[in-house]
């Protein structure tokens, strides 16, 4: 058993440790890591990229966010192929908690990177798609209540292994949710203090140019 879920594990980590957001961000020209929070998650990159390029940065940060959520969903399901094997869902946990790792210290950017958000998500709608709508459903109330990503997401991160708990996921799914779940609250420690602060960063519209008066009035 203990090899199966050493390779799961590998895979995973190096799914999960593919910079998407990086990437996405030189793409336009810009180095993430010297940016807005310094961090290639796809928060950040919607942030620095939308700031710069306007509606085409923001689509830019959604299509690093569903890069990460997609590989997270890959080294999640790809144990799904070795239908004979008699551990598959151990390896699927271990191929998820490899992608977490990989994805916020990943090896291709010298250990640095992102939440691991998008990955968690991406992954936990293979292994819970319940229980995952149901932490979608919280990070969208608490979102739209506070304009705060960081705390929508740390909102979403109890959420999960709440909700898996009382679906009554298997014991296994439960502990990795909640281990998950511990691992992004604390990587989101700097926004956490930010929050008590009072100066943590709101998403918020701009307001609209005011229309030019009409001259014959």
């Amino acid at each position: 058993m203990l090899i199966p879920l050493l390779v799961a594990a590998a895979v995973g980590y190096l799914l999960g440790a593919l910079p998407f957001g990086y990437l996405v961000a030189r793409a336009h020209g810009i180095n993430i890591f010297e940016h807005g929070s310094k961090s290639p998650g796809a928060t950040n990159v919607k942030r620095v990229l939308g700031e710069k390029f306007g509606k085409r940065g923001k689509r830019a940060g959604n299509f690093a966010f569903l890069c990460d959520a997609i590989k997270g969903a890959a080294a999640a399901g790809w144990p799904l192929f070795f239908i004979a094997c008699e551990h598959i869902t151990e390896m699927q946990l271990a191929g998820l908690a490899g992608a977490v790792i990989g994805h916020s210290f990943s090896c291709f950017t010298r250990f640095k990177g992102g939440k691991g958000v998008a990955t968690s998500a991406g992954g936990l709608v293979v292994l819970m798609p319940l229980v995952t709508l149901i932490g979608l459903a919280a990070w969208l109330v608490a979102f739209f209540a506070s304009r705060i990503v960081s705390l929508a997401s740390i909102v979403a991160a109890v959420a999960v292994p709440l909700a898996a708990w009382l679906t009554g996921r298997p014991l296994p799914v439960l502990v990795l949710a909640i281990i998950i779940s511990a691992f992004v609250i604390f990587l989101h420690r700097a926004n956490i203090k930010r929050l008590l602060n009072g100066t943590e960063h709101r998403f918020t519209k701009k307001p609209a140019a005011p229309a030019a008066s009409d001259s014959r009035s």
